[in-house]
Protein backbone atom coordinates (compact mmCIF):
# COMPACT_ATOMS: atom_id res chain seq x y z
CA UNK A 1 0.00 0.00 0.00
CA UNK A 2 1.78 3.22 -1.40
CA UNK A 3 1.66 6.74 0.85
CA UNK A 4 -0.92 8.75 0.29
CA UNK A 5 -0.05 12.33 -1.47
CA UNK A 6 -1.92 15.44 -0.05
CA UNK A 7 -4.33 15.63 -3.17
CA UNK A 8 -5.41 12.10 -2.65
CA UNK A 9 -6.00 12.98 1.14
CA UNK A 10 -8.30 16.05 0.33
CA UNK A 11 -10.32 13.63 -1.66
CA UNK A 12 -10.53 10.93 0.74
CA UNK A 13 -8.32 9.85 3.72
CA UNK A 14 -7.22 7.28 4.86
CA UNK A 15 -9.73 6.66 7.37
CA UNK A 16 -12.02 6.57 5.11
CA UNK A 17 -10.58 3.89 2.59
CA UNK A 18 -10.29 1.43 5.64
CA UNK A 19 -14.32 0.38 4.68
CA UNK A 20 -13.25 -0.75 1.25
CA UNK A 21 -12.25 -3.69 3.06
CA UNK A 22 -14.84 -4.65 5.09
CA UNK A 23 -17.01 -3.98 1.73
CA UNK A 24 -19.97 -5.97 1.24
CA UNK A 25 -22.53 -5.17 -1.82
CA UNK A 26 -26.48 -5.43 -1.23
CA UNK A 27 -29.09 -4.94 -3.77
CA UNK A 28 -32.80 -5.59 -3.61
CA UNK A 29 -34.05 -6.65 -7.78
CA UNK A 30 -37.76 -6.39 -7.51
CA UNK A 31 -38.38 -6.41 -11.23
CA UNK A 32 -40.37 -9.42 -12.81
CA UNK A 33 -38.94 -8.26 -16.23
CA UNK A 34 -34.78 -8.72 -14.67
CA UNK A 35 -36.27 -12.16 -13.07
CA UNK A 36 -38.10 -13.68 -15.87
CA UNK A 37 -36.72 -12.50 -18.37
CA UNK A 38 -33.69 -10.11 -18.50
CA UNK A 39 -31.38 -12.68 -16.01
CA UNK A 40 -30.76 -15.14 -18.72
CA UNK A 41 -30.29 -13.06 -21.14
CA UNK A 42 -27.81 -11.04 -19.26
CA UNK A 43 -26.32 -14.53 -18.04
CA UNK A 44 -25.88 -15.34 -21.58
CA UNK A 45 -24.16 -12.44 -22.37
CA UNK A 46 -21.47 -12.56 -19.43
CA UNK A 47 -20.31 -15.85 -20.05
CA UNK A 48 -19.35 -14.27 -24.17
CA UNK A 49 -16.78 -12.03 -22.12
CA UNK A 50 -13.42 -13.21 -22.09
CA UNK A 51 -11.64 -13.50 -18.43
CA UNK A 52 -9.29 -11.07 -18.58
CA UNK A 53 -11.74 -8.20 -19.59
CA UNK A 54 -12.23 -5.99 -16.46
CA UNK A 55 -16.03 -5.06 -15.09
CA UNK A 56 -15.02 -1.57 -15.16
CA UNK A 57 -14.06 -1.62 -18.49
CA UNK A 58 -17.05 -3.62 -18.96
CA UNK A 59 -18.97 -0.54 -17.79
CA UNK A 60 -17.23 1.75 -19.28
CA UNK A 61 -17.51 -0.09 -22.85
CA UNK A 62 -20.97 0.77 -22.22
CA UNK A 63 -20.34 4.48 -21.62
CA UNK A 64 -18.63 4.67 -24.97
CA UNK A 65 -21.58 3.29 -26.67
CA UNK A 66 -23.38 6.48 -25.36
CA UNK A 67 -20.96 8.98 -25.97
CA UNK A 68 -20.70 7.25 -29.74
CA UNK A 69 -24.33 8.47 -30.32
CA UNK A 70 -23.91 12.07 -28.21
CA UNK A 71 -21.31 12.38 -31.16
CA UNK A 72 -23.80 11.07 -33.81
CA UNK A 73 -26.43 13.67 -32.45
CA UNK A 74 -23.87 16.90 -32.26
CA UNK A 75 -23.17 15.96 -36.08
CA UNK A 76 -26.42 15.31 -37.38
CA UNK A 77 -29.65 16.42 -35.42
CA UNK A 78 -28.10 19.53 -33.15
CA UNK A 79 -31.22 21.45 -32.94
CA UNK A 80 -33.10 18.14 -32.19
CA UNK A 81 -35.65 17.97 -34.89
CA UNK A 82 -35.35 14.24 -35.63
CA UNK A 83 -32.39 12.44 -37.47
CA UNK A 84 -32.61 10.13 -40.26
CA UNK A 85 -34.47 6.34 -39.20
CA UNK A 86 -30.35 4.93 -38.93
CA UNK A 87 -29.68 7.36 -36.20
CA UNK A 88 -32.36 6.64 -34.64
CA UNK A 89 -31.89 2.69 -34.94
CA UNK A 90 -28.17 3.39 -33.70
CA UNK A 91 -29.78 5.59 -30.44
CA UNK A 92 -31.55 2.70 -29.67
CA UNK A 93 -28.81 0.14 -29.90
CA UNK A 94 -26.59 2.28 -28.06
CA UNK A 95 -28.76 2.92 -25.11
CA UNK A 96 -29.45 -1.54 -25.24
CA UNK A 97 -25.93 -1.92 -25.26
CA UNK A 98 -25.62 0.54 -21.74
CA UNK A 99 -28.14 -1.43 -20.25
CA UNK A 100 -26.36 -4.65 -21.02
CA UNK A 101 -23.13 -3.76 -19.62
CA UNK A 102 -24.54 -2.22 -16.84
CA UNK A 103 -25.78 -5.33 -15.75
CA UNK A 104 -23.23 -7.71 -16.63
CA UNK A 105 -20.22 -5.71 -15.12
CA UNK A 106 -21.27 -7.22 -11.89
CA UNK A 107 -22.16 -10.69 -12.93
CA UNK A 108 -18.26 -10.17 -14.65
CA UNK A 109 -16.84 -8.81 -11.02
CA UNK A 110 -18.30 -12.16 -9.57
CA UNK A 111 -16.98 -14.46 -12.57
CA UNK A 112 -13.20 -12.87 -11.99
CA UNK A 113 -13.39 -12.33 -8.32
CA UNK A 114 -12.41 -8.72 -9.14
CA UNK A 115 -15.65 -7.70 -6.82
CA UNK A 116 -14.53 -4.12 -4.74
CA UNK A 117 -16.34 -0.48 -3.11
CA UNK A 118 -14.09 0.35 -6.47
CA UNK A 119 -16.58 -1.38 -8.77
CA UNK A 120 -19.42 -0.41 -7.19
CA UNK A 121 -18.79 3.26 -7.16
CA UNK A 122 -17.24 2.96 -10.73
CA UNK A 123 -20.52 1.68 -12.35
CA UNK A 124 -22.81 4.14 -9.92
CA UNK A 125 -20.81 6.82 -11.10
CA UNK A 126 -21.08 6.03 -14.65
CA UNK A 127 -24.99 6.04 -14.27
CA UNK A 128 -24.68 9.71 -12.76
CA UNK A 129 -23.16 10.78 -15.81
CA UNK A 130 -25.45 9.14 -18.36
CA UNK A 131 -28.59 10.43 -16.81
CA UNK A 132 -28.54 13.50 -19.24
CA UNK A 133 -27.01 11.78 -21.56
CA UNK A 134 -28.85 9.21 -22.96
CA UNK A 135 -32.01 11.16 -22.19
CA UNK A 136 -30.28 13.68 -24.45
CA UNK A 137 -30.52 11.02 -27.30
CA UNK A 138 -34.08 10.15 -26.41
CA UNK A 139 -35.32 14.51 -26.86
CA UNK A 140 -33.57 13.51 -30.41
CA UNK A 141 -35.37 10.45 -31.42
CA UNK A 142 -38.59 12.22 -30.37
CA UNK A 143 -37.79 15.31 -32.55
CA UNK A 144 -38.66 17.40 -29.62
CA UNK A 145 -36.51 20.37 -30.41
CA UNK A 146 -34.77 23.41 -28.29
CA UNK A 147 -37.75 23.31 -26.23
CA UNK A 148 -38.47 22.93 -22.38
CA UNK A 149 -40.09 20.07 -23.05
CA UNK A 150 -36.77 18.72 -24.50
CA UNK A 151 -34.80 19.98 -21.54
CA UNK A 152 -37.20 18.44 -19.09
CA UNK A 153 -36.53 14.93 -20.86
CA UNK A 154 -33.03 15.34 -20.87
CA UNK A 155 -33.14 16.53 -17.24
CA UNK A 156 -35.84 14.46 -15.46
CA UNK A 157 -33.56 11.18 -14.98
CA UNK A 158 -31.50 13.28 -12.53
CA UNK A 159 -34.28 13.34 -9.70
CA UNK A 160 -34.32 9.68 -9.42
CA UNK A 161 -31.27 8.83 -9.37
CA UNK A 162 -30.11 11.05 -6.68
CA UNK A 163 -33.26 9.88 -4.78
CA UNK A 164 -31.99 6.35 -5.16
CA UNK A 165 -28.60 7.19 -4.50
CA UNK A 166 -29.55 9.34 -0.86
CA UNK A 167 -31.66 6.10 -0.03
CA UNK A 168 -28.34 3.88 -0.75
CA UNK A 169 -26.67 6.07 1.75
CA UNK A 170 -29.01 5.59 4.40
CA UNK A 171 -30.14 1.87 4.06
CA UNK A 172 -26.68 0.41 2.42
CA UNK A 173 -28.56 -1.05 0.07
CA UNK A 174 -29.52 -0.50 -3.85
CA UNK A 175 -33.48 -0.90 -4.40
CA UNK A 176 -34.79 -1.69 -7.60
CA UNK A 177 -38.35 -1.14 -7.24
CA UNK A 178 -40.75 -3.75 -9.75
CA UNK A 179 -40.82 -0.97 -11.99
CA UNK A 180 -37.28 0.72 -12.57
CA UNK A 181 -35.02 3.24 -14.19
CA UNK A 182 -32.15 1.13 -14.81
CA UNK A 183 -34.15 -2.01 -16.31
CA UNK A 184 -37.76 -0.87 -17.50
CA UNK A 185 -36.49 2.93 -18.30
CA UNK A 186 -33.98 1.82 -20.45
CA UNK A 187 -35.96 -0.60 -22.12
CA UNK A 188 -39.13 2.04 -22.87
CA UNK A 189 -36.46 4.59 -23.84
CA UNK A 190 -34.64 2.18 -26.53
CA UNK A 191 -38.04 1.12 -27.66
CA UNK A 192 -39.11 4.75 -27.89
CA UNK A 193 -35.92 5.45 -29.87
CA UNK A 194 -36.52 2.20 -32.82
CA UNK A 195 -40.16 3.51 -32.90
CA UNK A 196 -39.15 6.86 -34.02
CA UNK A 197 -36.69 5.37 -36.84
CA UNK A 198 -39.78 3.14 -38.12
CA UNK A 199 -42.28 5.20 -37.58
CA UNK A 200 -40.97 8.25 -37.35
CA UNK A 201 -41.49 11.53 -35.10
CA UNK A 202 -44.58 12.40 -36.30
CA UNK A 203 -45.37 9.39 -34.31
CA UNK A 204 -45.10 11.11 -31.04
CA UNK A 205 -47.65 13.81 -32.20
CA UNK A 206 -50.39 12.12 -33.85
CA UNK A 207 -53.81 12.05 -32.01
CA UNK A 208 -53.74 8.97 -29.81
CA UNK A 209 -57.53 8.27 -31.00
CA UNK A 210 -56.14 7.07 -34.07
CA UNK A 211 -54.43 4.41 -32.42
CA UNK A 212 -56.55 3.52 -29.56
CA UNK A 213 -60.07 5.42 -30.45
CA UNK A 214 -61.91 6.54 -27.95
CA UNK A 215 -62.05 10.13 -30.12
CA UNK A 216 -64.73 11.57 -28.21
CA UNK A 217 -62.55 11.45 -25.06
CA UNK A 218 -59.21 11.73 -26.61
CA UNK A 219 -60.16 14.24 -28.78
CA UNK A 220 -56.58 15.49 -30.46
CA UNK A 221 -54.30 14.63 -27.02
CA UNK A 222 -51.21 13.43 -28.61
CA UNK A 223 -48.53 11.77 -26.96
CA UNK A 224 -46.72 14.65 -26.21
CA UNK A 225 -49.51 16.32 -24.34
CA UNK A 226 -48.53 13.43 -21.34
CA UNK A 227 -45.47 13.08 -21.88
CA UNK A 228 -44.45 15.16 -19.20
CA UNK A 229 -47.15 14.83 -16.43
CA UNK A 230 -46.36 11.03 -17.15
CA UNK A 231 -42.79 11.48 -16.50
CA UNK A 232 -43.23 13.79 -13.35
CA UNK A 233 -46.45 11.72 -12.33
CA UNK A 234 -44.23 8.04 -12.10
CA UNK A 235 -41.24 10.01 -9.74
CA UNK A 236 -43.56 11.66 -7.61
CA UNK A 237 -46.35 9.12 -7.09
CA UNK A 238 -43.78 5.90 -7.19
CA UNK A 239 -40.14 6.51 -7.52
CA UNK A 240 -39.96 9.47 -4.50
CA UNK A 241 -42.44 7.46 -1.90
CA UNK A 242 -40.49 4.34 -2.26
CA UNK A 243 -36.92 5.95 -1.60
CA UNK A 244 -38.58 7.82 1.60
CA UNK A 245 -40.45 4.35 2.63
CA UNK A 246 -37.27 2.45 2.55
CA UNK A 247 -35.11 5.36 4.29
CA UNK A 248 -38.24 5.65 6.88
CA UNK A 249 -38.02 1.89 7.53
CA UNK A 250 -34.31 1.91 8.04
CA UNK A 251 -33.92 4.43 10.34
CA UNK A 252 -36.72 3.16 12.40
CA UNK A 253 -35.02 0.00 13.16
CA UNK A 254 -32.37 2.36 14.44
CA UNK A 255 -34.82 3.81 16.86
CA UNK A 256 -34.13 6.98 14.41
CA UNK A 257 -36.83 10.04 12.89
CA UNK A 258 -35.67 10.47 9.16
CA UNK A 259 -37.76 14.11 8.41
CA UNK A 260 -34.74 15.91 9.23
CA UNK A 261 -32.81 13.87 6.63
CA UNK A 262 -34.97 15.91 3.81
CA UNK A 263 -32.02 18.70 4.78
CA UNK A 264 -29.44 16.25 2.75
CA UNK A 265 -32.04 17.11 -0.54
CA UNK A 266 -30.38 20.67 -0.51
CA UNK A 267 -28.17 20.13 -3.29
CA UNK A 268 -30.57 18.35 -5.69
CA UNK A 269 -33.28 21.71 -4.90
CA UNK A 270 -30.72 23.94 -5.39
CA UNK A 271 -30.00 21.67 -8.67
CA UNK A 272 -33.15 21.74 -9.97
CA UNK A 273 -34.00 25.49 -8.87
CA UNK A 274 -31.54 26.97 -10.18
CA UNK A 275 -32.23 25.36 -13.52
CA UNK A 276 -35.57 25.91 -13.83
CA UNK A 277 -34.79 29.85 -13.13
CA UNK A 278 -31.93 29.70 -15.84
CA UNK A 279 -34.38 28.01 -18.18
CA UNK A 280 -37.55 30.32 -17.56
CA UNK A 281 -35.96 33.57 -18.10
CA UNK A 282 -37.08 35.47 -20.60
CA UNK A 283 -33.74 36.82 -20.96
CA UNK A 284 -31.82 33.08 -21.58
CA UNK A 285 -30.55 32.23 -24.83
CA UNK A 286 -29.87 28.50 -24.16
CA UNK A 287 -33.13 27.53 -26.33
CA UNK A 288 -32.58 29.93 -29.04
CA UNK A 289 -29.27 29.61 -29.17
CA UNK A 290 -28.90 26.03 -29.51
CA UNK A 291 -26.85 25.24 -26.15
CA UNK A 292 -29.01 22.03 -25.11
CA UNK A 293 -26.35 19.81 -25.73
CA UNK A 294 -23.49 21.88 -24.01
CA UNK A 295 -25.30 22.51 -21.29
CA UNK A 296 -26.44 18.82 -20.89
CA UNK A 297 -22.77 17.76 -21.23
CA UNK A 298 -21.68 19.96 -18.14
CA UNK A 299 -24.60 19.32 -16.03
CA UNK A 300 -23.19 15.46 -16.66
CA UNK A 301 -19.89 16.63 -15.23
CA UNK A 302 -22.07 18.36 -12.27
CA UNK A 303 -24.66 15.56 -11.80
CA UNK A 304 -21.93 13.20 -11.30
CA UNK A 305 -19.94 14.58 -8.96
CA UNK A 306 -22.62 15.71 -6.59
CA UNK A 307 -23.67 12.11 -6.62
CA UNK A 308 -21.02 10.04 -6.55
CA UNK A 309 -19.69 12.41 -3.73
CA UNK A 310 -22.60 10.16 -2.09
CA UNK A 311 -22.02 7.43 -3.03
CA UNK A 312 -18.44 7.45 -1.97
CA UNK A 313 -19.68 8.43 1.39
CA UNK A 314 -21.78 5.79 1.58
CA UNK A 315 -18.89 3.58 0.68
CA UNK A 316 -16.77 4.90 3.20
CA UNK A 317 -19.21 5.59 5.95
CA UNK A 318 -18.86 9.23 5.83
CA UNK A 319 -21.13 11.97 6.50
CA UNK A 320 -23.23 12.88 3.87
CA UNK A 321 -21.70 15.41 1.17
CA UNK A 322 -24.30 18.75 1.36
CA UNK A 323 -22.00 20.36 -1.13
CA UNK A 324 -20.28 20.19 -4.36
CA UNK A 325 -18.30 23.95 -5.74
CA UNK A 326 -19.83 22.78 -9.36
CA UNK A 327 -23.19 24.21 -8.18
CA UNK A 328 -21.88 27.62 -7.58
CA UNK A 329 -21.76 28.39 -11.17
CA UNK A 330 -25.14 26.83 -11.80
CA UNK A 331 -26.61 29.06 -9.56
CA UNK A 332 -24.56 31.90 -11.18
CA UNK A 333 -26.21 31.23 -14.60
CA UNK A 334 -29.46 31.33 -13.23
CA UNK A 335 -28.99 34.77 -11.19
CA UNK A 336 -27.31 36.08 -14.63
CA UNK A 337 -30.52 35.57 -16.47
CA UNK A 338 -32.41 37.37 -14.42
CA UNK A 339 -30.23 40.52 -14.19
CA UNK A 340 -32.99 42.67 -15.70
CA UNK A 341 -34.80 42.56 -12.89
CA UNK A 342 -31.89 44.39 -10.61
CA UNK A 343 -31.90 46.99 -12.81
CA UNK A 344 -28.53 45.53 -14.88
CA UNK A 345 -28.83 45.19 -18.82
CA UNK A 346 -29.49 41.51 -19.91
CA UNK A 347 -26.79 39.01 -20.81
CA UNK A 348 -26.26 38.77 -24.90
CA UNK A 349 -26.52 35.40 -26.30
CA UNK A 350 -22.22 35.29 -27.30
CA UNK A 351 -21.42 36.26 -23.40
CA UNK A 352 -23.98 33.53 -22.17
CA UNK A 353 -22.65 30.75 -24.88
CA UNK A 354 -19.26 31.80 -23.58
CA UNK A 355 -20.44 31.59 -19.93
CA UNK A 356 -21.42 27.92 -20.73
CA UNK A 357 -17.98 26.87 -22.74
CA UNK A 358 -16.44 28.09 -19.32
CA UNK A 359 -18.91 25.83 -16.91
CA UNK A 360 -18.31 22.64 -19.01
CA UNK A 361 -14.47 23.11 -19.15
CA UNK A 362 -14.13 23.86 -14.95
CA UNK A 363 -16.91 20.56 -14.49
CA UNK A 364 -14.61 18.62 -16.91
CA UNK A 365 -11.44 19.71 -15.66
CA UNK A 366 -12.74 19.38 -11.43
CA UNK A 367 -14.67 15.87 -12.03
CA UNK A 368 -11.92 13.78 -13.63
CA UNK A 369 -9.16 15.41 -11.46
CA UNK A 370 -11.07 14.16 -8.23
CA UNK A 371 -12.37 11.03 -9.87
CA UNK A 372 -8.50 10.35 -11.02
CA UNK A 373 -7.25 11.21 -7.19
CA UNK A 374 -10.13 8.93 -5.56
CA UNK A 375 -9.87 5.78 -7.76
CA UNK A 376 -5.76 6.04 -7.63
CA UNK A 377 -6.56 6.54 -3.47
CA UNK A 378 -8.60 3.13 -3.67
CA UNK A 379 -6.96 1.14 -6.15
CA UNK A 380 -3.50 1.74 -3.78
CA UNK A 381 -4.66 1.08 -0.81
CA UNK A 382 -6.62 -2.29 -1.74
CA UNK A 383 -3.45 -3.41 -4.03
CA UNK A 384 -5.98 -3.62 -7.27
CA UNK A 385 -6.08 -2.14 -10.69
CA UNK A 386 -8.65 -0.06 -12.34
CA UNK A 387 -9.41 -1.35 -15.90
CA UNK A 388 -6.87 -4.60 -16.19
CA UNK A 389 -7.17 -8.01 -14.60
CA UNK A 390 -3.27 -8.81 -13.65
CA UNK A 391 -2.40 -11.91 -16.72
CA UNK A 392 -1.44 -14.78 -13.81
CA UNK A 393 -5.06 -14.17 -12.53
CA UNK A 394 -7.31 -14.44 -15.41
CA UNK A 395 -5.29 -17.18 -16.89
CA UNK A 396 -5.66 -19.14 -13.67
CA UNK A 397 -9.20 -18.79 -14.02
CA UNK A 398 -8.98 -20.02 -17.33
CA UNK A 399 -7.57 -23.20 -16.51
CA UNK A 400 -9.65 -23.66 -13.63
CA UNK A 401 -12.58 -22.99 -15.88
CA UNK A 402 -10.77 -25.63 -18.58
CA UNK A 403 -10.36 -28.03 -15.77
CA UNK A 404 -14.20 -28.12 -14.57
CA UNK A 405 -15.54 -28.17 -18.29
CA UNK A 406 -12.96 -31.27 -18.64
CA UNK A 407 -14.38 -32.75 -15.64
CA UNK A 408 -17.66 -32.41 -16.58
CA UNK A 409 -17.28 -34.19 -19.99
CA UNK A 410 -15.97 -37.07 -18.55
CA UNK A 411 -18.69 -37.04 -16.24
CA UNK A 412 -21.19 -37.53 -19.09
CA UNK A 413 -18.75 -40.13 -20.96
CA UNK A 414 -18.81 -42.52 -17.99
Amino acid sequence: MSKQSKAQIDCISGDALQHFKTYKYSSVDLSPLSYYVLRHYWNYCVSLLPLWLHPNTVTLLGFFCILFNILLLILTDPEFLGPSPWVCYSYALGVWAYSTMDNIDGKQARRTGTSSGLGELFDHGIDSLNCTLASLLEVSAMGLGATKLGVLTAIMPCLPMFFSTWETYHTHTLFLGYFNGPTEGLLIASLIMAASGYWGTGLWRAPLAELLGFESVLGKLCFLDIWAPLMIGAFFTAHLPSCIFNVARARREKGMGWTSLTLEWTPMVLFVGSLMAWFGSPYSHILTGDHITLLCLTLSFVFGRMTTKIILAHLTHQPFPYWTALLIPLVGGAVMAWLPLLGLPAISSTFEATYLWAYFALSLVVYFRWAFLVVNAICDYLGITCLTIPEDKWRALEREQSAEREKTMNGKTT
